[in-house]
């Protein structure tokens, strides 16, 4: 019963795993590969001075061309030599790059364009959007089927066990050796890299995990009719409001929806937070100001909480670059243990079986 639960699970979802897996390790290294081949966009020239350009003079040349339907996320310069970044959603999906120095446009792509971008959508939700993500939350959940059924089946009779490759007994049992003391070692870590990739994933399992705790997510907060004005206030003047109220928070980004009828958000990333970004925020009436909503990251319910952690453990920004190399590691021995998995079941199925692919084979002789 093991066995075929093994066995059937694996040959069902498991290869999304593999694939998501594959996609994951390659992420590690495609990030600060796509910056160091693209340096228009992610870095500013070494002429240009320090960062004077406002974010209202951006979105107002945005406002222009896609209009106050969208939304735009800005995402400030991290580093010195970093450039801005604004995310467009609306009738056109992508990243705008932008010199921070003197507002130029230094070049932008759509949400799929280029090769990190690509790897991102299909390790995220294999370019199916919602649908996908339900698709690789399965798959996720069908990975503990994988961890208990290879658990029970590898588990020693004796103890303590005998923890070795017999690397002298063929092919077939060093890699079925490898199999086993892998997926039994890794197994949790495993665990791990795939239960949090699939909480990031599907957004419904955080006031799922909320409810169970007994608690509410707070319901992002609108901009009352009454207090509507005709146009809005400055992005920058914003966002100081916003940091006068955490003074020791580095902005992380600033959501916009370019018009008085959505609340401007900023988000800050406090000291305390271990969360890139940060998860604390600031809502603003676009108008006029107003304070509408403050939310700090440890205070907010335990669904949303938890991807203060979450998040970087996922991605490797947790722990710094050694993280980030595990992190990578752990893509590849996941799938590597599909593989070979996969391959333990092709060489063992009977030979009858095996050779319906060599055209004018006859079955071997038992």
């Amino acid at each position: 019963m093991w066995l075929k639960a093994h066995r059937y699970c694996a040959l069902t979802l498991g290869w999304l795993l593999v694939l998501a897996a594959l996609l994951g390790a390659a992420l590690t290294v495609a990030h600060p590969l796509d910056q160091a081949l693209h340096p228009g966009l992610f870095a500013r020239g070494a002429q240009n001075g320090a960062a004077s350009c406002r974010l209202e003079t951006v979105q107002a040349r945005l406002l222009s061309e896609f209009g106050p339907t969208a939304s735009y996320t800005f995402r400030p310069p991290r580093e010195a030599a970093d450039t801005l970044w604004v995310r467009v959603r609306g009738g056109w999906n992508g990243t705008v790059y932008v010199d921070p120095s003197d507002c130029r446009e230094r070049g932008r792509r759509g949400e799929r364009e280029g090769f990190y971008n690509l790897l991102f959508e299909l390790h995220s939700a294999l370019l199916l959007g919602e649908r996908g993500q339900a698709v690789l939350t399965t798959a996720a959940a069908t990975y503990l089927a994988l961890l208990l059924s290879g658990l029970v089946l590898w588990w020693p009779n004796r103890w303590p066990p005998r923890l070795q490759v017999r690397w002298s007994a063929g092919a077939l049992r060093s890699v079925f050796d490898l199999h086993g003391l892998g997926g039994a070692f890794l197994g949790l870590f495993l665990a791990v890299a795939v239960a949090t990739g699939a909480y990031m994933s599907w957004p419904p399992l955080r006031p799922f995990v909320s409810s169970l705790a007994g608690e509410r997510p707070a319901p992002a907060p609108v901009v009352p009719r009454a207090a509507a004005a005709a146009s809005a206030m400055p992005l920058d003047q914003l966002v100081r409001i916003a940091q006068a109220r955490w003074p020791q928070g580095k902005v992380g980004s600033v959501i916009s929806g370019g018009d008085t009828a959505r609340p401007v958000r900023v988000r800050l990333k406090l000291p305390d937070d271990p969360h890139p970004v940060g998860l604390s925020s600031v809502w603003l009436h676009p108008a006029t100001g107003e304070v509408l909503a403050l939310q700090r990251w440890d205070q907010l319910d335990l669904g949303h909480k938890a991807i203060s952690v979450i998040y970087p453990l996922h991605t490797g920004d947790l722990g710094g670059p050694l993280h980030a190399v595990l992190v990578g590691l752990l893509g590849l021995a996941l799938a590597g243990l599909g593989g070979s998995g996969l391959w333990l079941w092709w060489r063992r199925r009977p030979a009858t079986s095996r050779n319906w692919m060599r055209p004018n084979s006859r079955p071997l002789e038992r």
